[in-house]
This record gives structure tokens, sequence and C-alpha cells, in this order.
């Protein structure tokens, strides 16, 4: 009889495991939606240089608005900076010290004062053909390395001073130079 007991007797029963893949796919998703919180809130909450951008904006326009309706004028500033452009220049050669053609294209503009602006075009229009030669000059003379530096710094200088040096009559019009468009090819 012991020995029937033991066999109608149910064995003991253990703690059912959750399996394993259950438990990671709670804990990817999880973390997708914390991954995907984090990517809105980077992609479409402005940053506080937006914030300020349109702020400073729409106080702009505020005050335009109420100036019109007061009927006042806006008074440009005559020490306002602006860009005049001084051509454009695509220069084949070879640079001094180096065995191969190169090309260098780019636009050349100079930030000048708005005040500035009648008179500088005045200069240019008479003195173009010699600043464009004094241009492309100050490139065929530069060597590789300045020709390929990354922030243009010495490039620039020469730039800015063969342009003052040529169009100004006095006192320098020409504050600095920008070359947009700046590229150097290989032929």
């Amino acid at each position: 009889m012991a020995k029937q007991e033991s066999k109608n007797t149910a064995p003991e029963e253990q703690p059912v495991k959750k399996p394993l893949m259950a438990k990671l796919l709670v804990g990817g998703f999880v973390s997708f939606v914390l991954l995907a919180e984090t990517a809105i809130f980077f992609l479409m909450v402005p940053s506080a240089d937006e914030v300020a951008v349109l702020a400073e904006a729409k106080i702009l326009e505020q005050v335009e608005a109420k100036m019109e309706a007061d009927g006042e004028q806006t008074v440009e500033d005559e020490n306002d900076l602006i860009d005049f452009p001084l051509g454009e220049y695509g220069v084949t050669f070879i640079p001094p010290g180096a065995d191969r053609e190169y090309r260098v294209e780019f636009q050349l503009y100079g930030s000048i004062h708005a005040k500035d602006e009648k008179k500088l075009q005045e200069i240019y229009s008479k003195k173009k053909a010699t600043f464009q030669h004094r241009i492309m000059l100050e490139i065929r003379n530069a060597t590789v390395d300045e020709l390929m530096e990354n922030q243009l710094g010495l490039i620039q200088r020469r730039l800015l001073a063969t342009s003052n040096e040529v169009l100004s009559e006095g006192e320098p019009i020409i504050l600095g130079v920008s070359l947009p468009g700046y590229l150097v090819m290989e032929d």
C-alpha cells in the first residue's frame, strides 16, 4: 500500500519560469520607446538659439508694424557692412615648387561699409582690369600649401592687401574679403 500512495501523489510542482524571449521583448520595447522619445525630443524641440532667433524676428516684425502704423520711416545705418562683388576668377597655373598644373576657381567679395558702396563702384569700374590682373598674379604666386590651407587665411590677407592697394584712394575701403565657392583642382 505504501507503493500505491506514492504513485497517487502528484509530483511537486516547480515554479513556472517565464521564457527568456518574453523578457527580451519587453526590454527591447522599452528601449525602443526611450530611443524614439529621445529622437523626437532632439528633432522636434527647437534649440535655445532657434527660439532666440524666432523671438527676435517676431519682435522686429511687431516694432516695424508699429512704426508703419505711426508713419515713421526706418533709417539705414551707414556703417552696416555689405558684400561688394569683386568678380569671379578661374586660374590655371603651375604653382612655384610644384610639378603639376592646378586650377583655382572662386568668387571674390569685399566687405565694405554701406556708405562706401558708390565710391568703390566708381573706383572699381575705372580699375577693373588692373585689379583682376593683380588678383590673378597673387593666386599664381601662391604655393600649393597656401592654396590648400583649410581656413585660407594667408590668401585672404594677401587678396585684401592687394584689393586695398589697387582700389583705395587714401584710406582703405575694403575691410575684409570672402571667397565663396573656393575650389582648388589638380589638372
